[in-house]
């Protein structure tokens, strides 16, 4: 990625990492190179795109590759900002995978393994946490025994940051003003789901907390529930810690309710009359418009509010029942601009009295841009 010129020289992805055939995709252009094979690590799967690369370009020599940015979804209490990565920062970020199990170890993979194979660049580590490092403590904190969760670092650190901070100064330049002018809500939907509350430019709330499970309904994870769900598992059904958070995160939210994860899927089975399916869509609506009209609450305007993600970057009849609900708080979708257009698009009425947009989110971009910030190699403005 270009950061100065805001552009991808060349963009792929390795899947089925381990498995038995995986494929690489390398994108140049219009043009598209699918290469099959078995990656067994990830290493190896980077060494195939570095392989991609040499075949069919741009060499990395030639384009002036100065550094790789890696996304890491958490970075605890001390990682607050793009830091430098080497073998102590790993060690630390390994012990946070207890926090984020899903997502550290994985990451941690893919430094080690482009550490190895391009041991010549700087690789710089963008925490997902970052943008709501700041948030104020009657947001971040929980109602349990403070000595315990002052013990254990049991806090809200909230987790989509980079593209709620992204988007937010994308939402603000769409309007040429700056972004600390804005009280904006920001709905990031894909499988994972979050929602933030921000005030003049700074994170106020955001609904995932101490791990990314707690919040909105998400493709199998539940979002939030009863805490004391959790024990009556554990005494009634029986079931282990790890059997429990197995089934919150990775056998609940749409899969555990429809049976499907990917959102287009519970489309397809809404539209054949499934009836799981139209509950869980109900409930992931209903989650949404709850959180909106609790932010609205805490920041008592909102002047924007954006859909972003690929959910709500793609389906313009879930931005219809989401505005419709919301409707009598001054959300006033304009139908036709809900359907047409794509790239960053106002999609409310001009009466609207809070501004609805669809914004792309860019994670690569702002990855690529704050690395390079942090290296000194780049002077633009990077959302805090």
């Amino acid at each position: 990625v270009d950061p100065e010129r805001e552009v991808p020289l060349a963009s792929g992805l390795v899947e089925r990492i381990g498995e038995r055939s995986g494929v690489l995709t390398h994108r140049l252009g219009d043009q598209t190179h699918r290469i099959e094979g078995n990656f067994a690590d990830h290493e190896d799967a980077l060494a195939a795109t570095q392989d991609a690369l040499a075949d069919f370009g741009p060499v990395p020599a030639d384009v002036g590759l100065a550094a790789v940015g890696h996304r890491i979804v958490h970075g605890g209490d001390r990682f607050r900002e793009p830091t430098l990565l080497n073998d102590d920062v790993l060690a630390e970020l390994a012990e946070l995978s207890v926090l984020a199990p899903l997502h550290n170890p994985p990451a941690i993979l893919g430094v080690r393994a482009a550490m190895k194979i391009r041991p010549d660049l700087p690789q710089v580590g963008v925490f997902d946490t970052a943008f709501f490092a700041g948030l104020p403590e009657v947001s971040s904190t929980y109602a349990i025994d403070r000595e315990t969760a002052e013990r254990h670092h049991i806090r809200r650190y909230g987790f989509h940051g980079t593209s709620h901070a992204y988007v937010s100064a994308a939402a603000s330049n769409f309007f040429g003003a700056p972004r600390d002018v804005w009280h904006q809500i920001v709905l990031h939907l894909g499988n994972g789901a979050s929602v933030s509350a921000i005030a003049h430019g700074r994170a106020v709330d955001t609904s995932m907390g101490m791990t990314p499970l707690e919040g909105l309904v998400m493709g199998t994870r539940s979002g939030d529930i009863d805490a004391g769900i959790v024990g009556y598992l554990a005494t009634v059904a029986g079931m282990s810690a790890h059997e429990i958070d197995d089934l919150l995160n990775k056998r609940s939210g749409l899969l555990g309710l429809a049976g499907v994860s990917d959102f287009r899927a519970l489309q397809e089975l809404r539209a054949a009359g499934d009836g799981h399916a139209e509950l869980a869509y109900q409930v992931y609506v209903r989650r949404i418009v709850k959180y909106v009209g609790a932010y609205l609450a805490v920041l008592g305007t909102v002047d924007i509010l954006t859909f972003t993600g690929g959910v709500g970057e793609n389906n313009p009849g879930l931005r219809q029942d989401i505005a419709h609900a919301l409707h009598p708080l001054g959300f006033v979708l304009d139908r036709r601009r809900n359907m047409t257009g794509s790239g960053i698009r106002l999609i409310s009425a001009d009466e609207s009295p809070t501004r609805l947009l669809v914004v792309p989110t860019n994670e690569e971009l702002a990855i690529a841009q704050a690395t390079a910030a942090t290296l000194g190699d780049w002077t633009g403005s990077v959302p805090a």
